[in-house]
This record gives C-alpha cells, structure tokens and sequence, in this order.
C-alpha cells in the first residue's frame, strides 16, 4: 500500500472510529439479519456488543501503521473477532451459512460506507476497496478454518463417544467385569478395547475379565492375536481372563489360523463364564429361599 492509499485508510479508519455515515448501524444490521429473530443464534444485547467490538477493531485495523501487514496486532485482533464469533454461532447450531451471508453484508456495508465519503478520491478509493475486499477474502478464509476445525472437533469427539459405548465394561462383581463384544471385531477396536479394558483392571483391582463372544460375527488372522495379546495383558496384570460364548465359525476360524487357545480359559456361554469367576474369587451364588 502506497503512501496516498495509507492515508485513505487511515481516513477510513477514523471514519469507523466517529461513526460517520451510520457505520455502526450497517454493521449491526447483518448481524440482526443473520444471528437474531427467528435464528436464535445472539439475543439483542450480544448482537449490540460484538457490533460495537467489530466497529472499534476495524476502526483500529484501519488506522494502525500498517494495515496491509497480516501480523500486525491490530489485525489479528481482528481475525481473533471472527474466530470467536465463528466458534459461539457454530456451537449453538448455526451454519457455515449464516457466517458466510454475515461477513458478505459486513463487507458490502464496509464499502457503501467508503463510497459515501466525499474527500477520498475515486482513485484512491479504488484502491482501498480492492484493499478491504482483499482483506476480507482472507477473513473468509479464516470463518472456513474455524468451521472445518469445530467439524472435525465434532467428529472426533463423536466417534470417541461411538467407540467408548462400543466397549461397554460393566461391574458384575466386587472384583469382577465382564466385556461382551458385539459386532465385528476389527484390529482398530481390538486396541481401544485392550486400551480400556487395562486401565479398568488397573484402577479398580479387577481380579476377573468375562469377555463374551457371543455378538462377533467374523474374526480374522490379526485381531485373532489381538485376542490372546489381550488375555495375556490381562494375566500380566494379575487377573484372570475367561473368554465365553466362542460360536462355532468362530472356533473354526481360530482352528484354520491355528491359533492356541490352550492357556485360554473357555467356558460355553456367559452365565458358565460368570459362575467360574465367582467361584475364582470365592463367592457362591444360591437362589434365596422360596423364590
């Protein structure tokens, strides 16, 4: 930016900072349009604040020493206001829409309030709205950023509840946990059971893991040692591991990939496994009288 556009932008700014022209009242109107009403994304006073905030920052942005640095404070001020505009809209479900139709009206308002000013000359205002359409192409950038992370952020953190309800460990008995397994058994889910299923016995003195089988349909060559891996973990950690439910395609499978079961303990169903570790730790299950 030349010496004449710096001065034209340095009058802009000033122009935003006396809100000359009814500044204020463009910026408040998107934010209106696009946030408030029917929306409900900002109720009138956080709509009042942050088009307040949004006119000092550009105000500032305008007037700093160098407006067409993207490093300057004043400018990452004003990205920071995007950011965490983006951020409050998106996590009170709005869209990449209303974000997008807000920051377009902001930069029409922006430059029908530079038009209307009769001491900047039409070439040097030429100038300044190529400048301030520049700029706010990379504050598009910046609200497209936000939105992909906050998606990916949703995302992740749908998926880790998805895998955590996929590795149900319940509490059977002081002592005791069972883990049925449901679905298929890949070598990714296979780790994230293992991953769980080692911190449970650590931080609840588990002294028996029942792991069912019954809901597997498939099993292959890897998540077979996964498998055994995971019984040894569990005996390294000084508890025993009863597998129950094993279906006959199952124990096929784990014949044809000759897999050793003979350190395992295998009982044929839930409730033989549950028996067994009751009777490891002691515990006799009776049926109360008359019932």
């Amino acid at each position: 930016m030349n010496a004449q556009s710096q001065k034209v932008s340095e009058r802009v700014g000033q122009l935003f900072q006396a809100d000359v022209n009814g500044i204020a009242k463009h910026i408040e109107e998107p934010a209106r349009a696009y946030f408030g009403g029917s929306h409900g994304l900002l109720d009138d006073t956080e709509i009042t604040e942050i088009s307040f905030e949004l006119e000092h920052l550009f105000g500032e942005f305008l007037g700093c020493e160098d407006p067409l640095s993207t490093e300057s404070p004043a400018y990452e001020a004003l990205q920071g206001f995007f950011v965490n505009l983006a951020k409050k809209i998106l996590s009170r479900g709005g869209d990449i829409d209303n974000l997008v139709r807000y920051t377009q009206s902001l930069q029409r308002a922006l430059i029908a309030a530079v038009e209307e000013v009769n001491d900047i000359p039409f070439t040097r205002s030429r100038s300044v709205l190529a400048f301030v359409s520049e700029r706010f192409t990379e504050l598009m950038l910046v609200i497209f950023r936000t939105y992909l992370n906050q998606k990916d952020a949703t995302i992740q953190a749908q998926e880790d509840e998805l895998r955590e309800k996929a590795t149900p460990i319940t509490e059977i008995w002081q002592g005791v946990i069972a883990l049925p397994l449901i679905g298929t058994l890949d070598s990714s889910r296979a780790m994230l059971i293992m991953d769980s299923l080692l911190n449970r016995i650590a931080n609840h003195k588990v002294k028996v893991v029942v792991m069912d089988l019954t809901g597997v349909g498939s099993i292959d060559s890897q998540v077979s040692h996964h498998l055994i891996h995971m019984v040894r973990a569990v005996k390294l950690m000084g508890a025993e591991a009863v597998l129950t439910g094993i279906s006959p395609e199952i124990a096929r499978a784990l014949t044809q990939l000759e897999i050793d079961l003979g350190e395992v303990r295998t009982r044929s169903n839930l409730a033989d496994g549950l028996s067994d570790a009751f009777k490891h730790i002691g515990v006799k299950v009776v049926p109360i009288d008359g019932s």
